[in-house]
């Protein structure tokens, strides 16, 4: 009887042995989701110079330099600057500034100086410049001493 069993395990053995399984398939999907987003690195901080009328207090000016910064996007947000809110000034000033920042970028996506959110809609990394202008109207002169003034950068 043992003999018997171990023929025909033998013989179901080799009648299988000559058969190929068959194959299996089976698809794995992957899904991701980005969302709009990106970061701001500040690189430096500018500097303000006076004009030789001492009516304007600028990045611009002559010895001035913009603040840099660096904008990492997916893209689909927009760049702004804020109004100027944080002011220091010295005491012997007491007459209003108007306080005006712009930026402008180059990189991933370029735009021109402006004062307005604008959208950056390309992926990538974005260098931007930011400026201010403290302007003085009529007769009113900047007077001597320290001013800082903070701008906020926006991308959103």
């Amino acid at each position: 009887m043992k003999s018997f069993r171990a023929a025909m395990a033998a013989s179901l053995l080799a009648a299988c042995a000559h058969q190929t399984a068959s194959a299996a398939t089976g698809n794995v999907l992957f899904n991701g989701t980005i969302t709009a987003t990106c970061t701001i690195t500040i690189n430096s901080n500018g500097t303000m110079t006076v004009s030789s009328n001492l009516q304007s207090l600028s990045s611009h000016n002559a010895g001035g330099s913009a603040g840099s910064a660096q904008v990492d996007t997916t893209g689909g947000v927009q760049l702004s600057v804020d109004p100027v809110t944080t002011t220091t000034v010295p005491s012997s000033d007491v007459t209003a500034t108007t306080w005006t920042p712009t930026f402008a970028t180059t990189g991933a996506q370029t735009i021109a100086e402006t004062g307005t959110a604008t959208a950056l809609t390309v992926p990538g990394t974005s260098t931007v410049a930011v400026n201010l202008a403290g302007t003085k109207s009529g007769t009113n002169r900047f007077s001597a001493g320290n001013y800082q003034a903070t701008v906020t950068l926006r991308c959103e």
